[in-house]
This record gives C-alpha cells, structure tokens and sequence, in this order.
C-alpha cells in the first residue's frame, strides 16, 4: 500500500512521525513524505521515504491557499497513493479538500489548534468556516485531547461517528529514558522547550524566572526552542536579545538532540495558552522530570496536579513563578517520587506503540471501505 504523510514541514515528519513511518515501512508500506522542502527532507529519504516537495507558504493569502488546493490536487493525482495522512493546520483543510478531489481516502490529525481558537478575530473565524467545510472529507480525525474533540463537535466542525482520540504523537520509550540515578542540580534547572512564540507562554516564563530568580539568584531558566518570526504569534529576535542582556534567562538555541537537554534539566516548564498533547512534556515525562504546565487543553492531560508536577494558570507570570517556587521547595526525594510518577504516566497513556496501533487499524478501515 502506498501511505502519503503531508505537513508543513520536513522537519515536523522526521522529528514528530518518524516511529510511524519505520512502523508503515516494516509492515511493507510504501511511505511517500510530502511537504516543503528543507534540511530533513534527505533525512526522510535517507530513513526510506520516497520525498515529494510541496511548496506551503505562511499566512493566509486566499490565493496562495487556493494554489495549494491545487498544488495538492496534481500532487495526490501523481503520487496515486492508496491513503493520505494529514497533519497541522493547511494539509489539514486543503489536504482534505484536494484529497477529496482526487478520490483518495484522508485520515486528519488535529494535533493542536494554534492561534485559531486563542484569538478570536477576523482571520480566526475565516478558519472556522475553512475547517467546517474542509472536515466533511476526512474519512477518519484524530485529535490528541477531548477538549479539542468536543470543541470541534460543538462548533458542528466534525462528524461525530468519524472522530476519535490519540494519546498525542506518542513517545519512544526507548529513545527518552531516565538517568539510572537521581541527581538534583546546584544550582537548579528550569528548562522550557518551545518555539519562542507568544503563544507558548515564553513571556511568561521571562517574567516568571525574574521573579523566581529575586528569591533565588542562582536558579537557572533556560530556553530551548526554534525563533519563528515569520509565524503570527513568533517574538522577534530583537525581543529575545533584551532578555537575554538582562541575564534572566539563557537561551539554548535549537537542536535535534533534545534529550541530552532534559537530561540536564531538573524541571521542565510548558506555560502554554493552548496545545494538542505537547511532545515537550512527552518527552520530559519519559525521562522522569516534573513538570509545571498551564491548566489548558492538552497539557493537563500530561501533567497531574501534585502527582508528576504542577499546574498553573495561563496568561499568568505570578501564578507560573508561585508553581517553580513550589518546585524548589521540594527535597531530593520528593523530586525524585514526581519524576517516577512523570515516567509511568508516560508508559501507561503515552507509549507510541499506542498511537502507531491505532494509525495501522485506521488505515486498514478506511482502503477496505474505499475497495467496498
């Protein structure tokens, strides 16, 4: 069977989908990788893709929006593949549409809503009405939380019958795995792991370590995570650059070797607005971190109150920097029990294997009624 896997990004498929895509291949699949091209668009092939390059503009110019319907369309006619998966917000609606065009079953995955359901304005509601009409194709949608789930049902987006839930994008458990002997930092770690946009929270966590750090001098903030300045909510690099003079926090860069990050850290905060299950607290769960994340959609699915972290109210500097202060206080041992309790919560609800099942059963009911 040939499988297309289409996102924004290159990047987004090797880093996000790549144990999917090992999973399709061992099966006997053909996995065709379709997005823009980029630095891992070798890395795919290189993994045993085939790569077709889509180009994807930002921004929502409704010309360049129509051109990737149809850059799609002739894509999806000359891949002849047997399933299509969609990922992020423009293969989500104009795959869908183009697939639809194109006679090939589309399995969608809502793996978080961005700034469309944070900011409520003219564009926003434009992608509403584009989801509505878009969503009628999919023959299956994923979405990685209920709350995202209901919402969409609510709003009358989706059809119930064809939804259902995923535990995120899963984690490898063998990938990201605990150090075998708990040791605190001196002085303690704080590590965010985000894209520097608004809409992570990063200002939040700037002003938040400012107040930690009026208590605790010594404490470490960090940020890891790419500039997106092109994107609606990315901060500016100037912006970032006062931070950074002002010594409160240090910034990690980007880095495909997030792991040997976590490792060093002994907190990982998300103060999010929204997500669909973030791969951040994912990743630091597995590898027995606690955790302080915003009380939204998405990330209190990973974090429990007390048990592997703390969560604390969005939009909110005082509240995040009362939670990190709450961490600090906490001795060896209690650190060492909400990391254990981060890395079962991982592999009880979070274990990959979960979401690659559920992916395999999907895509064999969908080619099977297409064939009926």
């Amino acid at each position: 069977m040939r499988i297309a896997i289409v996102i924004n990004t290159s990047w987004n498929i090797f880093n996000f989908r790549l144990s999917l895509i090992k999973a399709l291949l061992a099966e006997g699949h053909e996995v065709v990788a379709i997005a823009p091209k980029d630095a891992y668009s070798g890395r795919l092939k290189e993994a045993g893709c085939k790569f077709v390059p889509v180009e994807m503009e930002q921004g929502t110019n409704p010309l360049t929006d129509i051109r990737l319907i149809w850059r799609l369309y002739q894509t999806y006619k000359q891949v002849k593949p047997d399933v299509v998966l969609h990922y992020t917000i423009k293969p989500n609606i104009y795959g869908a549409i183009a697939a639809h065009w194109a006679g090939v079953p589309a399995i969608n995955n809502v793996s978080g809503l961005g700034t469309v359901f944070i900011t409520k304005d003219y564009i926003s509601g434009i992608a509403l009405r584009l989801y509505k009409y878009s969503f009628k194709y999919p023959a299956k949608v994923f979405f990685q939380n209920q709350d995202d789930r209901r919402l969409f049902l609510r709003n009358k987006l989706v059809r119930a019958g064809i939804t259902e839930v995923l535990p995120g994008s899963g984690i490898n458990l063998q990938e990201f795995v605990p150090a075998e002997k708990y040791v605190r930092n001196a002085p303690f770690v704080f590590l965010m792991v985000a894209r520097v946009l608004y809409d992570k929270g990063v200002v939040e966590f700037v002003q938040a370590s400012k107040l930690v750090q009026e208590q605790y001098p010594q404490v470490k903030c960090q940020l890891l995570g790419q500039v997106d300045e092109k994107s609606r909510s990315g901060i500016k690099n100037a912006e970032l650059q006062e931070w950074l003079a002002t010594g409160v926090i240090e910034y990690l860069g980007a880095t495909d070797d997030v792991a040997s990050v976590i490792a060093n850290a002994d907190c990982v905060v998300l103060p999010s607005y929204r997500e669909g299950t973030p791969r951040t607290l994912l990743e630091a769960a597995a590898m027995a971190k606690p955790l302080i994340a915003t009380n939204v959609p998405g990330c209190r699915e990973v974090v429990q109150q007390s048990i592997n972290g703390y969560l604390c109210k969005h939009r909110n500097a005082e509240d995040l920097a009362d939670k990190m202060l709450q961490m600090l206080a906490l001795n060896d041992e209690e650190l060492e029990q909400m990391g254990r309790a981060s890395r079962q919560i991982a592999v009880t609800r979070f274990d990959d294997r979960f979401v690659i099942d559920k992916y395999l059963h999907a895509i064999e009911e969908v080619t099977r009624q297409v064939k009926v």
